[in-house]
């Protein structure tokens, strides 16, 4: 058992914040969040904070590698060990439309590097290749395909993490996504020129996430609301957001922000290899990619994912939704869990929960992530 006491600051506990809190773990989880008994080895959080560890559903890649190109451990763990440092503790990798073969070569590596206890592998994000070519953004049109019974039977084989799939809901038969969500697949609509109708009926048929809300999808009109507006006007859906300064205005931002269910708007990096990477430039289906001032796009200005770490999206959060940093914190761990069915082992501070946290400084920059089933503390 050991005690972990925080003074002089802000602890954002599932009872709410504490401006101190002595945490006592035993094993992988926390036992208790009491009163701090004592000073010793107090840590001083120097006006800083203590929130749940993050929770990210779309990790294309980190530290300098992308997952479409390393389909094995090694690779998925160096990109879970970069991400680490910046407060994310559990993380899907996520795949850019790929080719059947490639995207269960995916899931099976996915299952490896659980059974390997990768720290922070929960699941796989599966982005296409089920997309509308009019809203391609930088995923390869040439590996769209519609879904088959092979594909099918890949996407709802058992599997050891969460399977998130992200298709354009207008691409999918009604009765193809009850089938997948019965299965236990988490459908999310995305890169999509759904119709408000048919964005209402996939919500009925159990398409429960958005893809980045606003970004590959028609902007909202008065008469055509399209996916954006029956996102907005439906309270089922959860929504990603990726606030880097560069995918929406922070005007939109806010307007999600009071148009939907809080509980139901998650914070996403959408990060690609350069986030935490030395050599920030990369490569996508053969294609250059060049990372600049934060900011990553294809040769024609097509954004082409992000260089946003979740710490910093938080701290975006705080300031562009302006909203408290519990709150933000909450879009970054406890929605993103009860997305994920993970409510009961992940995504607050309370007793019976993984010990998975974040240390903020006074400017809600990471400094410390404690990852429970780890041998070490990212820093």
């Amino acid at each position: 058992m050991s005690r972990f006491r925080f003074i002089n600051g802000h602890v954002a506990t599932a009872d709410g914040v504490l401006p101190g809190a002595e945490i006592t773990v035993e094993g992988d989880r926390i036992a208790a969040i009491g009163a701090v008994s004592g000073s010793t080895d107090a840590i001083d959080l120097n006006g800083g904070w203590v929130v749940p560890g993050y929770i990210d559903t779309q990790v294309n890649g980190g530290g300098g590698v992308l997952f479409n190109d390393r389909l094995d451990v090694d690779g998925i763990a160096t990109m879970a060990a970069a991400h680490a440092v910046y407060g994310t503790t559990a993380m899907l990798p996520t795949l850019v439309s790929e080719t059947p073969d490639k995207i269960a070569r995916a899931l099976d590596a996915i299952d490896e590097a659980i059974a390997a206890q990768v720290p922070g592998i929960v699941g796989i994000h599966v982005e296409g290749p089920v997309l509308n070519p009019a809203r391609k953004g930088i995923h390869d049109p040439a590996r769209f395909r519609d879904l088959d019974e092979e594909m099918i039977a890949v996407l709802t084989r058992p599997r050891r993490g969460r399977v998130m799939l992200t298709v354009a809901p207008e691409r999918v038969p009604l009765a193809t996504i009850k089938r997948l969500v019965a299965a236990g697949v988490l459908v999310s609509g995305g890169h999509s020129e759904a119709s408000y109708e048919q964005a209402i009926a996939a919500f009925d048929a159990g398409l429960s996430g958005i893809t980045h809300l606003y970004n590959a999808m028609p902007a909202m009109q008065q008469r055509v609301p399209g996916l954006a507006g029956a996102t907005l006007d439906d309270p089922r859906p959860y929504s990603g957001l990726i606030i880097d300064g560069f995918h929406v205005a922070a005007p939109m931002l806010r307007l999600a922000l009071k148009a939907r269910p809080f509980e139901k708007l998650m914070l996403v990096t959408d990060a690609m290899s350069s986030v935490g990477a030395v050599e920030k430039d990369f490569v996508l289906h053969g294609r250059h990619i060049d990372v600049a001032g934060g900011k990553c796009t294809y040769a024609d200005g097509t954004l082409a994912g992000s260089d946003l770490d979740m710490g910093a999206a938080v701290a975006n959060a705080v300031d562009q939704l302006r909203i408290s940093v519990d709150r933000a914190a909450a879009m970054a761990a406890t929605h993103p869990a009860a997305f994920l069915g993970l409510s009961h082992e992940r995504g607050s501070l309370a007793t019976g929960l993984r010990a998975d946290w974040v240390v903020l400084d006074a400017a809600l920059k990471p400094v410390e992530t404690r990852i429970a089933s780890a041998e070490r503390v990212a820093a």
